[in-house]
């Protein structure tokens, strides 16, 4: 693994592509339990190098039930965003992950991580990776219906707070999701140890 994570932070595959240059950004070891596949990193992340080092992952520390040392604890969580690199900025935000990063990278990284038991898939381009056709049809259908994922995937929306009208809208996310969420971690970081 520690081979492979350097061959991922020296990819220069987007190289030209990448506004700010190619920075991979990822967290994880071959003892990782949990898997965070989210979206790509953000000018704050690039910059600082740590994954989920916003606002969008402090929400996502508090939908876990995870505290900052728990979250970035490799044993427990690894982090291997869809695109490693920021994307750039677009109309409504930020661009999507670069399509080049999971199909090289990830296969060759889950590999080695042999005790994942549960994979969190943050957002629509994740989803569509991992669960292809099983995917419902729209975020919302496939977040509502994540108890048919599990007990391999956990379907989430983006922590972020420009999805906050989202949440609003689906008030079911926070009272039946959020509660299965934490059970599922703790269960598996800390009752089957």
């Amino acid at each position: 693994m520690k081979r492979l994570l350097t061959e991922i932070r020296s990819c220069t595959i987007c190289e030209g592509h990448l506004p700010l240059g190619p920075r991979p950004v990822l967290s994880i070891s071959p003892k990782s339990r949990i898997l965070i596949v989210g979206q790509a990193p953000g000018t704050k992340v690039h910059a600082s190098g740590v994954p989920w080092d916003d606002a969008s992952g402090k929400e996502l520390r508090r939908w876990l039930g995870v505290n900052e040392e728990e979250f970035y604890d490799t044993k427990k969580f690894g982090i291997l965003p869809m695109g490693l690199c920021y994307p750039g900025r677009g109309r409504g935000g930020d661009l999507p992950p670069r399509p080049e990063c999971a199909p090289v990278w990830h296969g060759r990284v889950l590999e080695k991580t042999p005790h994942i038991k549960l994979t969190l898939l943050i957002g629509a381009y994740a989803q569509k990776f991992y669960l292809g056709k099983s995917a419902e049809k729209t975020l919302t259908a496939t977040v509502r219906n994540f108890e048919q994922y599990l007990p391999i995937y956990f379907p989430l929306v983006h922590p972020s707070p420009r999805n906050l009208i989202w949440r609003k809208k689906n008030p079911w996310f926070e009272s039946d999701v959020v509660p299965v969420l934490r059970e599922k971690v703790r269960q598996i970081l800390f009752e089957n140890i």
